[in-house]
């Protein structure tokens, strides 16, 4: 996807917010560089909508819209005064018709980062991590089995 400007990022918004939810979006959006782990935040506080970036450079268009309209749930269901949290029926709800996705995709940029690799005796199940672990305080999730490291 090309880079957008604070103005077409606003108009992209609008226009999905009219198509999917049939209603205008008449608060702020904007990019947020220092978003790391997720595609996009609602401020409720603030009723403003922020974007990773790296969202709309690295992924497809359709992965990016996808981010777009999962905000735009928790924006009008919080203007509604209904439950706007991923924890709320109202919400999930709501995600399943406009076809919005619960989560973002990892950036390509960010996949495969993991310097260590464990796994547990007791089960095998492995568990990759970008931080080395203390096995001697961390058991398995599943089993409470010992963790040993299998490649650094």
């Amino acid at each position: 996807m090309d880079p957008i400007n604070e103005k077409m990022l606003y108009e992209l918004v609008n226009k999905l917010s009219l198509q999917y939810f049939h209603k205008p979006f008449m608060d702020v959006v904007k990019f947020n560089s220092r978003l790391r782990t997720t595609g996009g935040r609602y401020i409720p506080g603030k009723r403003t909508i922020e974007l990773n970036p790296k969202y709309a450079v690295e992924m497809d268009g359709e992965e990016f819209v996808g981010i777009i309209k999962h905000e735009l749930c928790h924006y009008h269901l919080h203007i509604e005064g209904r439950g706007y949290q991923h924890r709320d029926e109202d919400f999930r709800r709501l995600l399943r018709e406009t076809g919005s996705p619960r989560f973002c995709k990892p950036l390509p940029s960010q996949r495969n980062e993991y310097k260590y690799v464990y796994s547990c005796r007791r089960c095998a199940t492995k568990y990759k991590r970008k931080r080395r672990v203390d096995t001697n305080k961390y058991r398995c999730g599943k089993c409470r089995g010992k963790l040993v490291l299998l490649t650094k």
